[in-house]
């Protein structure tokens, strides 16, 4: 048999059995935003790596999804800046991509804990005085990268990155670091949660909240 197959049919039989750890509708609070932040509370009190450590998911001009990891950087339950924050180069792929369309949805893959969160929802330009107050709190180094690297774009090599790197230290030498023309952030205002908790059986828990009038929310239970 090929090792490929062989891979296969390793991946086919791995399995893991979820804990008895329920998600019922009675012990589930009515606001989605008090159950997201009772579990990213729960994940960073159990030690996992980068608790805020998100996938974002996109759509491309020509239809193709497009996916990747990107860290949560603000949280905000209510009001006019309601959302979830995520900072980035706005050339870049995911960039171009919401620009055309910004509808998107997020994950929080909490595995050590069996649980999951997804988000769908749309995402909204930042406001610049909210790009800078974030850019100045990156590590120097963090913001020099970003003048260095056009994200996304084809570069010739490693040496070209580090040599764009050394011309960003060069030219901001004694000085702050300003904020990149290409660069900025988004807060992504949820149209739904969803809730997954891992269950003997597979049958897993998933409970879903979707906005519903007056700025309240509806809940409702997915099969696994």
């Amino acid at each position: 048999m090929p090792a490929d197959a062989d891979a296969r049919d390793d991946l086919a039989a791995l399995r893991k059995e979820y804990g008895d750890r329920g998600l019922a509708e009675a012990d589930v609070p009515d606001d989605p935003w008090v159950l997201w932040q009772r579990w990213f509370d729960d994940v960073a009190a159990a030690g996992v790596h980068e608790p805020n450590a998100m996938v974002v998911a996109t759509v491309d001009p020509d239809g193709t999804p497009s996916a990747r990891m990107v860290l949560l950087k603000g949280v905000q339950a209510a009001g006019a800046g309601e959302g979830f924050r995520f900072f980035t180069n706005t050339g870049s792929r995911k960039g171009q991509a919401l620009a055309h369309e910004p509808r998107c949805a997020l994950l929080f893959p909490w595995h050590p804990l069996e649980r999951q969160v997804r988000v769908e929802g749309t995402a909204v330009p930042l406001a610049e005085a909210d790009v800078t107050s974030y850019f100045s709190s990156r590590p120097r180094g963090s913001q020099l990268g970003a003048w260095a690297s056009p994200q996304s774009a084809v570069v010739s090599g490693r040496g070209a990155l580090e040599d764009a790197y050394r011309a960003a230290e060069d030219r901001f030498t004694g000085q702050d670091v300003p904020v990149p023309p290409a660069w900025g952030g988004y807060v992504v205002r949820p149209a739904s949660f969803e809730f997954w908790q891992g269950r003997p059986g597979r049958l897993h828990d998933r409970i879903r909240y979707a906005r519903a009038a007056a700025e309240g929310w509806s809940r409702t239970r997915l099969a696994p």
